[in-house]
């Protein structure tokens, strides 16, 4: 420096620090000042103009605004130069000067050009707001300040009038500059901003409004309003959306596999050197091999590169920010350090403790916006390897082969698209944490050890011993949770079916013993839970007690190694904070590590996937070439997979244009993969095939989407509604809109749910016939339809007069009815072509064909015959479809007629138990067929039928919510669980003070003496406090282990008590969802948000208080930071609550859709729908990603606003430390300033924990809710029971009894009043809808009276307990119900018979051969729902219970198409001989068994038409004769 500024002095600490005024010398103003703005934008300039290069946002026009600056730059620039020329006139005139005065201008002039040249490039590359500039100002400016100080201190005699004057016009001009470049320029030509509506306010958002998320808080305002929807969602950023991201990964997957691909060719060829020349032999064969085979190893196309190049960049940024950020944290102990020195001198100037109060307020703001900004890359980077890693994936799916799709399941896929893609996201933002962490550890021993020496040691070994401490409680928590999840599953499994039987449990009175079995597993459930709590607690002791043992240590090992070693404040207190930091690297080791390997495994996994084979899509050949024929196959063989043996076998086949060719032949002899191999989706082994034209496709299991029912037949194609209107007919399709609810635009749920089969078999074709290709493949389109179904869509579409004639149709069928009015028909036979021919050729040649039709026709006429009776089989879900086809055929065959009357007859057995609200208005449908109902009726049937809407709780939480849990909990141990923190708070405080006091004894030379009280006191103070911390987790365990415990008890208590009424309305899976999410919630998530939120709570109240008991003048900002705390805090609650809302609700669509692809593959590619299907899936994923990125922002607009009240904190705590300096001893400025340092973490969190616990706090409100439904009356009413044989004789009164469904709905039964004698048969028939089932349902009280009363021998029923009446009647009911469990627990779940009498039941409902045969005898394992025995058997398991009960009165509700007659005639026999005393009523369907009962009641909407022997109604001519005579009996 001597040469450059020659006699004038570069520093003086005279001058600078010790001293009121201080002012930094003149060469030094001269030289670093002006010169670290120039150097830091020479050292930026070069990439950011590269970035700019790289990222063109297309061009600004040119402004007032960026003219000024343009402007403003090249005065400075003069300014500067003037200064340089005068340096010049000077030297001229032989004033000499050093060179200093020419080397500074320079260099600034230099400066201000090339940020001159920068404000025009940034505008060219339409960069609106400029960071670098911005920075470059600010620094300007800040290092002018100080001459601009000095030279009005000295201005009294200015002898370089000049260079004063360029001095001030250069600080005017940078401070415009600086105030210009926080304006934005107006966005670029053509960008989103102006075409998009609700473009991202962050594109424009100028350089601080992107740094403190400014631009996010208009949606803060808007969230905290009103709950946001999604239309107030702003749409995605370009460069996150699909659009881009997608292509570009692909990319770069391309490139790794078209290198791998290179390699593996070169291999190949260096394989085949040496065998080319002998006489040329360098290697040897051998080691050539092994040469070989390592480099094949080497070279998968590997995923991760992809990513890397893909992603990698921009992710970098980031990482640069976060290594800034790890950099500037260390700089803060260092300034605490300067700080307590600075409390420790008595003579230090004051204005040299506010200035460090400053830095440390900057230090920390500048740390919370880096660390922000890294955040926000990390995030984003994450989003966008999702939407990635899904839409590679998706597209992948839609041209795997076959053989690729064998080897992974849908579910597995789909897993792939969720979890795997979602680990990865979450490693990104913790993927710098790998050279971070290493890096904070490195440097906080480096400063630690210049701080205390070796005895640093000491306390890094204790933090060493924790970790495998904390690695073993992981792994046992892992063992645990597993266990667990298992309970947890077994649990919902067999509440699942309780649910789904519960008709079943109520009518045998068996809840109790259920009830026992979900208790036991709870129990189990609980005691994991116990065990894992305890662990936990464990946890957190080590985590809170960490920091204090490693302090303890350190701190007594320091004094005592060495007599002369002293601890200070500065020492003890800059540890501390040294410490602090060290805790956070640590602990997140590990976690990092083991997300590494778990994202490890998602990406072979991934990785995989989409290294699978392609089908080859020029393995048809779809050119239009000219020949006659549509479709040829020429010598054709083909596979499913490559390796497999061949499924069609030399193949040939010519299809005329505009033919319509017949397929037949046997089960799986090809049909199928014929159709298959035309669209392309087999493997082709050899030959060729050609198809003209484009080709739409029926396959044999139709395929439906989840959308309207218009858009399934339009499939992207416009919609034209003569056209449209046409194929509906065509199809059949008019009736069964007008039964749909919405006509076309009817939303069909996934996999065509609510279609029959039927119906979804001629949608399918209807999509074919609107498609209006070339070529129609129709695979076996008629099979699910009806006889007359089919003949109409036959003659209408396919056939030689249908809508496709003069197409060309290859059609696969089983119907024989249709082969003679087709053109050609191929018979397969084993995978090859065996003959081909018209009808009258093939008959004629005698062969295969002619076999087939003698095996089939005789079936044929056999199942027209049985079409009626299977109507009630096939079309399970709406017999509408069959009842409207009927209604429009033509009156005059009397075949149809017929069949008609058999339909009606069907229809009038089918069951009417309320079982499911679809099954009810069926019935009802078919009931307004018959007689029409006045209109109010029609209209209240739809009303009841309506499954009530889910409520969701929008806004606050209630108080009260919180008030149940707590009582749940126990309302003094809540209060406990609160002292004790509050306990463990102030020891940790207590043993801080002690520390402070301590320090304070190097002050005053007393510190031999004490040494050991001091650590001992300060050992028993931090001891205590990990001791309270377990005790407070372990209490916090005991309390929510006893509020899961109370609040499932409750739910379930109360889920066994509800009426019937409850479980018709409300659908399982919501019930379920209260058993399983909500209750999994309390027991996990909700006790260790509470266990954060009192922890972080603690840890804030105690800084304050810290803070207060040093400097009281404190209380005085309390109140102003704490307001902007809650007003901050309640805008980003609501906000985020409903983000994450919106969130996970466009989650499922993507998955729902995907796997609905993965189905239709082949629909898919064979209407060359890929492009379609993959923009909806992007639409989708971004939909999704439009709700997760405001989620993101907000957590970062937070972070910066709640860190910048806690940096407050700091700089508050910090000056009036300086304020108070003379009052207050170094240990005590070292306290409050080292808390007020830690406490912007816990003030974070104490936010989203609060966030989380509103989230979550809900589920109790769920809970709550359904433990309060109303309740059937009770099981037992003491002084009401009946005597233990009642009822001795059987006799049933029904007295003027009348009864309804639910309240608000019409009578099922009105005024029934009738006498049954005990030991009477009686037989109950009637239409649909006439109340027989409502009869025995009432006799259970399953439907309480509206008025009237049953009696049964002398007791009235509604007096005495539901379980006391329900035990002593018995009933096989319609639909067999077993629970999975033993055979032996199905039939006797109170195990109150012996084996014998089990034994003996068997054996009379014939199942003992059976269960026999079986090696576990009685303790043969059903299965859920009993899937395991046919349905026949689950019937005789029915007959088996009531065998068993044996009492006085028997309901037999008869089953109909479950059973056949042989099983049916032996229940019958049965029943006769088992139940000969007892009373029995039977709800009959096929009236011959119950011609020989006593009497005989038809019902009649709902009252009694006749009731007497089966002779005299038959000979009365009235109802029961006409159902008689349907069925030839009469």
């Amino acid at each position: 420096m001597k040469h450059l500024c020659g006699n004038l002095t570069f520093w003086d600490s005279n001058l600078t620090k010790h001293t009121d005024l201080p002012d930094l010398p003149a060469c030094f103003q001269l030289s670093v000042l002006p010169w670290s703005p120039c150097i830091y934008l020479w050292l930026t300039s070069p990439f950011y103009i590269l970035y700019l290069k790289r990222n063109n946002r297309g061009y600004i026009m040119m402004s007032i605004l960026n003219r000024i600056k343009t402007v403003l730059g090249l005065i400075l620039w003069i300014v500067c130069w003037t200064d340089l020329f005068s340096s010049f006139h000077e030297m001229s005139q032989n004033q000499s000067k050093p060179p200093i005065y020419f080397v500074t201008p320079l260099i600034v002039g230099m400066t201000m050009l090339l940020a001159t040249f920068l404000i025009q490039y940034e505008r060219l590359k339409g960069v609106q707001s400029s960071g670098v500039l911005f920075i470059f100002w600010t620094i300007s400016v800040l290092c002018a300040i100080v001459p601009f100080r000095s030279k009005i201190m000295y201005q009294n005699g200015v002898e370089d009038k000049l260079r004063f004057t360029t001095f001030y016009i250069y600080f005017g001009l940078t401070l415009i500059q600086l105030i210009l470049s926080c304006f934005n320029e107006k966005p670029p030509l053509f960008s989103s901003v102006v075409t998009d509506p609700n473009s991202c306010p962050e594109i424009t958002a100028g350089f601080l409004s992107k740094m403190t998320f400014w631009w996010f808080t208009s949606m803060a305002i808007k969230g905290y309003k009103s709950p946001l929807e999604n239309k107030d969602l702003w749409s995605l950023n370009k460069q996150d959306s699909s659009e881009l991201v997608v292509p570009n990964l692909l990319n770069e997957w391309e490139v790794e596999k078209s290198k791998a691909q290179s390699v593996k060719e070169q291999a190949a060829f260096r394989k085949a050197g040496p065998d080319a020349e002998p006489n040329h032999v360098s290697v040897s064969p051998e080691e050539e091999e092994v040469l070989l085979s390592k480099r094949k190893e080497v070279r998968q196309p590997s995923f991760l590169r992809a990513l890397l190049r893909a992603f990698g960049p921009y992710f970098l940024i980031g990482s640069a920010f976060k290594l800034l950020q790890d950099l500037i944290t260390f700089v803060n102990p260092q300034l605490l350090r300067m700080l307590i020195d600075f409390t420790k001198q008595s003579n230090a100037p004051l204005w040299w403790g506010y200035s460090l109060a400053f830095m440390m307020f900057g230090t920390s703001l500048l740390q919370t916006l880096i660390l922000h900004q890294h955040f926000q890359y990390c995030f984003v980077t994450g989003m966008r390897l999702r939407s990635g890693i899904i839409g590679a994936i998706y597209r992948k799916s839609l041209v795997i082969t076959n053989e690729a799709k064998r080897s992974s399941t849908v579910g597995e896929v789909v897993n792939l698209m969720s979890v795997d893609a979602q680990r990865f996201m979450d490693l990104t933002t913790f993927l710098n944490m790998l050279w971070s962490a290493p890096l904070q550890i490195i440097l906080a021993l480096f400063f630690l050890w210049r701080n205390l020496g070796p005895s640093v040691l000491a306390g890094v070994a204790v933090m060493v011993l924790l970790i495998p401490f904390n690695a073993f409680i992981a792994m046992k928590t892992r063992t645990y949770q597993v266990e667990q999840m298992k309970h947890k599953d077994d649990r919902i499994k067999l509440m699942n079916e309780i649910l789904n039987g519960i008709k079943v449990l109520k009518l045998y009175a068996w809840e109790v013993s259920f009830k026992e079995k979900i208790l036991q597993i709870r129990q189990k459930e609980l005691t994991v839970l116990r065990k894992t709590a305890y662990l936990s607690a464990l946890s957190t002791m080590a985590w809170t007690s960490a920091p204090f043992m490693v302090a303890l240590t350190t701190f007594a090992v320091y004094v005592t190694v060495d007599e002369s070693n002293v601890l200070d404040a500065e020492k003890a207190f800059v540890s501390l904070s040294l410490f602090n930091i060290l805790r956070f690297p640590l602990n997140m080791l590990p976690q990092v590590i083991s997300s590494i390997v778990q994202a490890s495994v998602s990406l072979k996994r991934i990785q995989d996937f989409l290294s699978h084979d392609e089908l080859d899509p020029e393995s048809v050949d779809r050119r239009n070439n000219a020949s006659e024929y549509a479709v040829s196959v020429v010598n054709g063989t083909f596979s499913w997979a490559k390796q497999d043996q061949a499924t069609l076998d030399n193949i040939n086949v010519m299809v005329p244009q505009g033919s319509l060719l017949a397929v037949v032949g046997h089960v799986g002899c090809g049909k199928t993969s014929l159709v298959s191999a035309l669209l392309g989706e087999m493997e082709k082994q050899e030959g060729q095939i050609s198809i003209r034209g484009s080709v739409a496709y029926v396959p044999q299991q139709a395929w439906i989407q989840n959308a309207t029912l218009r858009d399934n037949i339009l499939f992207g194609r416009p919609y034209v509604e003569q056209k449209y209107r046409c194929v509906l007919e065509a199809c059949a399709l008019t009736p069964d809109l007008e039964v749909l609810p919405g006509g076309d635009q009817t939303e069909i749920g996934e996999k065509g749910i609510n279609l029959s089969g039927g119906q979804r078999q001629r949608v399918s074709l209807a999509r074919a016939l609107y498609s209006d290709a070339d070529v129609y493949l129709l695979d076996d389109p008629l099979s699910a339809v009806d006889a007359h179904v089919a003949k109409h869509i036959f003659d209408k579409v396919i056939g030689p007069e249908g809508a496709l004639k003069g197409k060309t149709r290859i059609l696969v069928t089983h119907g024989i009815s249709f082969l003679p009015q087709v053109d050609n028909i191929l018979v397969m036979v084993d995978g090859r072509v065996s003959e081909m021919g018209s009808y009258q050729d093939l008959l004629k040649q005698n062969g295969a064909f002619a076999e087939f039709l003698r095996n089939y026709s005789l079936e044929d006429i056999i199942e027209d015959d049985e079409v009626t009776v299977h109507f009630d089989t096939v079309e399970e879900e709406f017999p509408e479809d069959a009842l409207s086809n009927h209604t429009d055929m033509v009156d005059n065959e009397p075949v149809v007629n017929e069949a008609r009357r058999q339909f009606m007859r069907q229809m009038s057995i089918m069951s009417n138990d309320l079982e499911n609200p679809k099954k009810m208005s069926r019935r009802r449908r078919c009931s307004e067929r018959k007689h029409p109902e006045s209109p109010t009726e029609k209209k209240e049937l739809k009303v009841d039928k309506l499954i009530q809407a889910e409520t969701t709780e929008t806004g606050r939480v209630k108080f009260k919510v919180y008030w149940e849990y707590a009582k749940a909990v126990g309302p003094f141990l809540s209060l406990f669980i609160c002292f004790l923190y509050g306990c463990q708070s102030a020891s940790a405080i207590g043993a801080n003070f002690w520390l402070s006091e301590w320090t304070n004894d190097a002050q005053h030379n007393r510190t031999q003496d004490q040494v050991s009280m001091r650590v001992g006191v300060y050992a028993a103070l931090g001891i205590s406090q990990g001791v309270l911390v377990m005790f407070s987790s372990f209490t916090l365990a005991l309390g929510k282990i006893q509020a899961a415990r109370k609040l499932h008890q409750t739910l379930l208590d109360n889920k066994f008590h509800t009426p019937q009424s409850f479980f018709d309305t409300t659908p399982i899976g919501r019930i379920i969802n209260r058993f399983s999410k909500d209750i999994y919630v309390i027991d996990e998530v909700l006790p260790s948000t509470i266990l954060m939120f009192l922890g972080t709570f603690f840890a804030s109240v105690s800084t304050m208080i810290v803070i207060i008991c040093s400097t009281p003048i404190f209380a005085l900002v309390i109140g102003p930071l704490a307001l902007i705390y809650v007003f901050v805090q309640r805008f980003y609650v609501a906000t985020s609550r409903q983000l994450k809302r919106l969130e996970s609700v466009s989650r499922s669509p993507i998955y729902s859709h995907f796997s609905e692809t993965i189905t239709g593959t082949s629909v898919i590619r064979a209407y060359g729908r890929n492009a379609a299907f993959v923009l909806m899936s992007d639409m989708k994923v971004d939909e999704n990603q439009k709700s997760y990125y405001p989620g993101i922002v907000s957590n970062r607009w937070l972070g910066v606003r709640i860190e910048f009240i806690g940096n407050c904190i700091v700089l508050f705590a910090a000056l009036f430390a300086v304020i108070g300096k003379d009052k207050l001893s170094p240990g005590l400025v070292g306290l409050s300033v080292s808390y007020a340092l830690q406490v912007t973490m816990s003030l974070n969190w104490m936010v989203r924990m609060t966030s989380d616990l509103e989230s979550n706090i809900v589920a109790v409100e769920r809970v709550k809710e359904y433990s309060e439904t109303q309740t059937e009356a009770p099981w037992i009413v003491k002084d009401k029971q009946p005597p233990p044989d009642w009822p001795p004789k059987g006799d049933v009164e029904f007295v003027d009894y009348s009864v309804r469904y639910r309240e608000g709905l019409d009578l099922v039964l009105r005024n029934i009043s009738l006498k049954v004698k005990g030991g009477e048969k009686i037989g109950i028939v009637g239409r649909t809808g006439a109340g027989k089932s409502s009869m025995t349902l009432c006799l259970f009280r399953l439907l309480e009276a509206a008025d009237g009363e049953i009696v049964i021998d002398e007791v009235k029923i509604s007096e005495i307990g539901l379980h006391d009446l329900r035990s002593k009647l018995t009933i096989i009911p319609q639909e067999p119900v077993l629970f999975s469990g033993t055979l032996r627990m199905n039939l006797d779940p109170f195990e109150k018979y012996s084996d014998e009498e089990v034994w003996k039941v068997l054996e009379l409902s014939h199942l003992k051969k059976f269960v026999s045969n079986q090696t576990s005898k009685l303790e043969l394992e059903c299965s859920e729902g009993g899937e395991n025995l046919s349905v026949g058997q689950r019937q005789l398991v029915c007959l088996a219970r009531a065998l068993l009960r044996k009492t006085r009165i028997l309901v037999l509700d008869e089953a109909t198409a479950a059973v056949d007659l042989e099983t049916d005639d032996l229940i019958q026999s049965t029943i006769r001989t088992q139940f000969e005393d007892c009373t029995v009523f039977t709800i009959a369907h096929r009236l011959n068994t119950i011609m020989d009962y006593t009497r005989v009641l038809v019902l009649d909407k709902g009252q009694i038409a006749e009731f007497d022997t089966p002779t005299n109604l038959i000979a009365q001519k009235g109802i029961f004769y006409g159902m008689a005579k349907d069925a030839g009996l009469a």
